[in-house]
């Protein structure tokens, strides 16, 4: 009898490990944790803030969707090319099958959304990159994708806004996808010799033969604070030239103060700057 007493009372020396129904019961993804201040906060308390964090400011990974929610007018955005997709040319194995899988996952076919839509009711051509399609890699169809817009707004005689996410050259492609850096370049050298306006957006992370070729190109070149930029990695870099690099190096903020961007707009200010930058060009904007 007094045993039991005593058992009710005392206190476990160990934490209970929750089942696999409890933890169940907890929705995925409510929860995000910021990988700069490390503070939790609901995710539908993150994205309210256009997935910017309310304590630190870190710009959370965007979709092409949410981008396009973002900057454009309601309503407006009317996609092209979308049933353009990569085939196999090298054969790689399984890759079919994780574009596949990327497909269902993020509702595109592939890693970039091309399409006209209206900012501040100026109308543009638009391209965006999706790091959450096989993290944003350019391969043969987004190159095609991306000259193909272009070209549209070429025919519409309206600026071309690009919106950069991506690990650079899809690998699975060979040199069909290193290919797309001068299909890309030359298609916005004949936009620009027509006199087009061409807003380069960089966000996190904008890397690889990316970076070295349309990313760049822009009239504006732009970019969100704290993405990272550039060709190679750190760790190549420092090993070849056998010295260590600046904490913030290849940091929108480092290319900013070296000349090498023209501007850092915070997220919430982007859809701002974009309209006042095509309202310059376009004397008032176009019907």
């Amino acid at each position: 009898m007094l045993k039991d007493v005593f058992s009710r009372g005392r206190r476990k020396k160990y934490a209970t490990i929750p089942s696999d129904k409890a933890k169940q019961e907890i929705p995925e993804g409510i929860m995000m944790k910021c990988p700069s201040c490390k503070v939790i906060k609901y995710s539908k308390e993150i994205a309210k803030n256009e997935k910017v964090c309310p304590k630190c400011g870190y710009h959370h990974t965007m979709t092409a969707y949410e981008r396009i929610k973002s900057v454009s007018d309601e309503g407006t955005f009317e996609e092209i090319n979308r049933m353009m997709v990569s085939e196999n040319p090298l054969s790689f194995p399984g890759y079919l099958e994780k574009l596949d899988q990327d497909r269902k996952k993020t509702s595109m076919n592939e890693a970039v959304l091309t399409g006209v839509c209206r900012i501040s009711g100026q109308t543009s051509v638009v391209a965006i990159m999706d790091s959450t399609f096989r993290m944003g890699s350019m391969g043969s169809a987004v190159g095609e994708k991306i000259t193909r817009a272009i070209e549209k707004a070429d025919e519409l005689k309206v600026p071309f806004i690009i919106f950069t996410a991506s690990g650079g050259a899809r690998m699975q492609e060979g040199v069909l996808s290193l290919m797309q850096m001068a299909k890309t370049s030359a298609a916005l050298k004949r936009f620009s010799d027509h006199k087009g306006l061409i807003i380069s957006v960089m966000t996190h992370p904008t890397t690889g033969g990316v970076s070295a070729s349309f990313a760049s190109l822009g009239d504006y070149n732009l970019a969100e604070p704290g993405a990272l930029i550039g060709f190679a990695g750190r760790r190549i870099i420092e090993q070849t030239i056998h010295e260590k690099l600046p904490e913030d190096f290849q940091t929108s903020e480092f290319l900013l103060e070296h000349g090498q961007l023209d501007a850092v707009i915070p997220r919430s200010e982007l859809k701002a700057t974009l309209a006042n930058i095509i309202e310059i060009h376009t004397a008032g904007g176009n019907e």
